[in-house]
């Protein structure tokens, strides 16, 4: 057994940066939480949306699951229930609460959750201090996965709770003002980027954090492509639902029209009319919609009919990922406070990159050559859902931005629009 006081100050140094990187990751989600009544905390206003509360107490079950229950001999659970109210999907960690149903949970209330914190806190930091009962290596790991994990869970809480003031007739607002002065901004225009054909390694290189879905780093034949210099505008995507893009079945693939047909849909999630203007809701509030914001809330299908309509495709995802080594990693990202995505003013060759919205690109999620899903109950954490899903990449302004790198792969299914998703256009050259 290793303990702390047996480290050498590199590795001591190491685990007190580990304990305030924790300390920080957990203030954060607090933070998010400023401006909430309890009960806004407790709503599920769909079911792939989660009450805040959850989010809260599902984070905290993460750590006192996989970090405290293994690392710690003498720990001892907050609530012997709240294994079964707070496990998301992970099946080697035993029976769960049905996940359309949380916001059926009234208790424990928001104070007793914050209570379940601050008890997985005080536990924590003490382990971060003096060292795991064993396998340090291994434990290291977990915290990580675990911090990373509640980032993932920091930018739900945002994009739940959007969804959740949405469908309140009285559309309030989460941070009044948050957004002044960006409706003025005007977009740069759009250029092409040209990318020659290679091959190349894709996937995470081993430094710093990652998931396991962003390896094994392989090579990949890429063709030459060209890749639009910022993301498309809700002022663009206008033009597609003024020449008909909504009823022209041409643009649309199968499951695609299917959708439009049997949801009614006509413009993006979260826009409306009012008299005869397009308005959207957003975390500020209801505004007006800027022409040269990028569109957002996209489904999978509305950003590959749009491409098709504009006479371009969506990037792979390698090709999104060559693109974005040559960039800065800078962009709107969650702790910008705007909670909505900005127009890029940026002369760069390629804007926007990072932060504001999410890119769809066309590639399926599945697993890299080489992939396998790590044993036991970690291994849930993104194997199983290689099926039916799209990736996204880049990250949006409800991401934090230490949460981001170029080889980040987030998925979503086809029709999903909740999240902070638009595109950017890619052609072949």
């Amino acid at each position: 057994m290793t303990m702390l006081t047996e480290l050498s100050s590199p590795t001591r140094a190491a685990a007190s940066g580990l304990a305030d990187r924790y300390a920080a990751v957990r203030h954060a989600t607090e933070a998010l939480c400023v401006g909430l009544a309890p009960e806004d905390t407790v709503v599920q206003s769909m079911p792939d949306v989660s009450p805040t509360k959850w989010h809260l107490a599902h984070t905290s079950w993460f750590f006192e699951t996989f970090v405290l229950q293994s690392f710690k001999a003498d720990y001892r659970p907050f609530h012997e229930g709240y294994a079964f109210l707070f496990n998301s999907y992970y099946v080697h960690a035993g029976e769960r609460h049905c996940r359309a149903q949380r916001g059926y949970i009234s208790r424990p209330t928001l104070a007793e959750v914050y209570a379940y914190r601050a008890h997985v806190d005080e536990a924590m930091l003490d382990l971060l201090a003096r060292g795991p009962d064993q396998d340090a290596a291994s434990f290291e790991s977990v915290v990580r996965l675990g911090l990373n994990h509640e980032q993932q869970h920091q930018e739900l809480i945002v994009t739940d709770i959007k969804h959740v003031f949405s469908v309140n007739p009285l559309r309030p607002a989460l941070r009044p003002g948050a957004d002044a002065g960006q409706q003025r901004r005007s977009a740069s225009e759009l250029a092409w980027v040209t990318f020659d054909e290679r091959i190349d390694w894709i996937g995470w290189d081993g430094a710093g954090f990652a998931y396991d879905n962003e390896g094994p780093r392989h090579q990949q034949v890429i063709q030459s492509f060209r890749l639009g210099s910022r993301l498309v505008t809700n002022g663009e995507y206008r033009a597609f639902m003024a020449d008909g893009g909504y009823e022209r079945p041409g643009l649309w693939l199968s499951d695609g029209w299917i959708a439009v047909q049997t949801n009614h849909w006509q413009e993006p999630f979260y826009w409306e009319r009012r008299d005869g203007e397009w308005w959207s809701y957003t975390l500020a509030g209801m505004r007006p919609i800027a022409d040269a914001e990028p569109v957002c809330h996209l489904n999978y299908f509305e950003a590959d009919a749009f491409a098709r309509w504009a006479g371009a495709r969506l990037p792979t995802e390698a090709e999104w990922e060559i693109a974005a080594r040559t960039v800065p990693l800078q962009g709107n990202f969650v702790e910008s406070g705007r909670l909505h995505p900005v127009a890029a003013e940026t002369g760069a060759p390629l804007a926007q990159l990072f932060g504001d919205v999410w890119e769809w690109t066309r590639s399926q999620y599945s697993p890299y050559p080489g992939y396998a899903p790590a044993a036991g109950a970690l291994g849930e954490y993104n194997g199983k859902f290689m099926c039916n899903q799209f990736v996204l990449r880049g990250g949006s302004c409800a991401t934090p931005a230490s949460h981001m790198r170029p080889t980040y792969r987030n998925f979503f299914p086809p029709e999903a629009s909740w999240q902070f998703s638009g595109l950017r256009l890619a052609r072949d050259v």
